[in-house]
């Protein structure tokens, strides 16, 4: 199954707790700042998703979302 990975940019602080328990290395601190000066995180191999959810239940901020990705029949 494929996933899409959703990051609220403006929620994320940039703590790297989620980067530190994904077991697949999906998610990676960008160079990007948001609106409060945090570099946030980004999917940078979200082809290696596996669905885990254990970056949504690590982050403080609520800022992740792993949906399953629709895919055509």
């Amino acid at each position: 199954m494929v996933y899409r990975i959703n990051i609220n940019e403006e929620r994320c602080k940039g703590c790297k707790l989620c980067i530190s328990v994904c077991p697949r290395n999906v998610l990676d601190l960008g160079s990007s700042v948001n609106d409060k000066g945090y570099s946030f995180v980004t999917a940078a191999n979200s082809k290696q998703c596996i669905g885990c959810r254990a970056c949504v239940l690590m982050c403080p901020d609520l800022a992740i979302d792993v949906l399953p990705k629709a895919t055509r029949a």
